[in-house]
């Protein structure tokens, strides 16, 4: 991404920060770049749809292009969602990580957070309150909304799932069958399956139970793990 000349008789603008975004739905990676680009002394040098992407760009970028700030979403649709060891070599590379959610989640956001990224926003935060997250990790500063706090905190009725089976769930109650599930997640369909009816045992032991798809979509909005 090339910034953008100044036009005749203005000065040119100075930058401090290089800021990349990994964001796979196109009209909110747009916004974002706008949101950041509106910002003084800071520069958009990357964006694209996975970190993978973005990991590749980022071992031949010329030094001036390299970014402070990685704005990183998570969980894609159509590609590998993020792993805490990915987003740890992100930060050993000297970037910091802001990772802007849909809280898809709680469980892979907690390790995330224990990665050392730098805070977690909500998609249904403000655009305030990502500027205002953006200085605050740029500045060394760490940010967590007390909403999400409260989320990632976790719920005493709500089943432990391991980070397969939370996937599963997810993909599963979105509507998928579970053959896509399998391919999407990379596993054959008998494991897929063993993955949900590990699920449906944990949430009927918490008393919870559901065993149709539309009673795992419930559960799961319940649980903060699906958008409503």
């Amino acid at each position: 991404m090339n910034t953008p000349a100044p036009e005749s008789g203005e000065a040119p603008r100075t930058y401090r920060w290089n800021v990349a975004v990994v964001e796979d739905h196109l009209l909110q990676r747009k916004r974002t770049e706008e949101l950041v680009a509106a910002q003084p002394g800071l520069r958009m040098c990357w964006s694209g749809e996975t970190l993978p992407e973005f990991l590749a760009w980022v071992e031949g970028a010329p030094q001036d292009h390299r970014p402070h700030l990685l704005l990183l979403d998570l969980m894609v649709e159509r590609g590998p969602s993020a792993t805490p060891e990915q987003i740890e070599a992100v930060i050993g590379a000297g970037i910091r990580v802001l990772v802007i959610s849909a809280l898809a989640s709680p469980t892979l956001i907690r390790r995330v957070i224990r990665a050392g990224v730098g805070g977690v926003v909500g998609k249904r935060d403000s655009e305030a309150d990502i500027v205002a997250a953006i200085w605050t990790v740029l500045g060394q500063g760490h940010w967590v909304t007390p909403e999400l706090a409260s989320v990632i905190a976790g719920d005493a009725n709500r089943p432990a799932l391991s980070d397969q089976e939370e996937q599963v769930l997810v993909l599963y109650a979105s509507g998928l069958t579970l053959d896509s599930v399998a391919e999407a997640l990379g596993i054959k369909a008998d494991t897929a399956k063993k993955y949900l009816s590990r699920v449906k045992i944990k949430y009927a032991a918490a008393g919870r139970p559901a065993s149709t798809k539309l009673e795992l979509n419930e559960v799961a909005r319940q649980d903060g793990l699906l958008d409503d």
